[in-house]
């Protein structure tokens, strides 16, 4: 555990620091996520504290969050953007992250912990009754912590930091952004979704790791599917990369 050291006055002034930087990095996810940023935007530190009436250095912490979680990108030189991605990067991301989470969901079938498993259950539940357009943004980061747990219920840390960097290059903030344009989807979307989510946990409770396997596979196919109809991402592009990489998982 990291110790900060830090006199009264000082511990203040952090947790206010921290707080500001949570906010700003919550208030600009809801804005990628709803549109409000497209694909290419520059997200200017100076323009961001200004309009907020907050110093740079939130901002600039709100910022790395942002290029931490896949939401933004960092050119040298220039500055921080939202993500332009074509067809083929986008594919790539999916293709690595279906292999990922298959292997994960499979080996934590095998390898989960029952406090590993309740917190699986628990972050599910969570997200049960987060239904609305302004729920987005924290049903994204639950949805990002419960994948990276059943990554870490493997029990490979390596493993792990693949799926974390993986998972940071998919676009699923696009997919949300499509729902915020198409509000009249999110009731099946979300409910579908949970669905998924509950049947991949009570596979690995049950230590089913085939089972496991078939609900994940399933689960980020639906996610492939979304790319498709809802980005544009050509389809026989995306499914002839899928092909290739079904028999090294036992996929049909």
């Amino acid at each position: 555990m990291i110790e900060l050291n830090l006199a009264p006055g000082e511990e203040r002034a952090f947790l206010q620091r921290r707080s500001l930087r949570e906010e700003v990095f919550q208030l600009l996810h809801t804005r990628i996520v709803a549109g409000k940023y497209t694909p290419g935007d520059w997200l200017r530190q100076e323009d961001i504290a200004s309009q907020l009436g907050v110093s740079q250095t939130p901002v600039r912490e709100a910022l790395d969050q942002l290029v931490s979680v896949g939401l933004a990108e960092r050119v040298p030189y220039r500055g921080v953007r939202v993500p332009e991605l074509s067809g083929d990067q986008i594919v790539d991301a999916y293709v690595l992250r279906l292999h990922l989470e298959v292997l994960s969901a499979r080996l934590a079938a095998r390898q989960a912990s029952p406090a590993q498993i309740q917190a699986l259950k628990e972050i599910v539940e969570k997200t049960k009754h987060l239904v609305t357009l302004e729920e987005m943004s924290k049903l994204r980061q639950l949805n990002k912590i419960f994948h990276l747990l059943v990554a870490e219920a493997s029990g490979n840390m390596l493993l792990t930091k693949l799926y974390e960097m993986a998972s940071n290059t998919f676009p699923d903030w696009m997919l949300y952004e499509y729902m915020f344009r198409h509000p009249e989807l999110l009731p099946s979307s979300l409910e579908k979704e949970y669905r998924e989510h509950h049947a991949i946990v009570m596979a690995i409770s049950a230590q089913d790791a085939n089972l496991a396997t078939r609900h994940t596979a399933e689960h980020i196919r639906n996610l492939g599917r979304e790319l498709v109809d809802y980005l544009g991402v050509p389809g026989n592009l995306l499914q002839d990369r899928e092909q290739q990489i079904a028999p090294l998982l036992g996929l049909n």
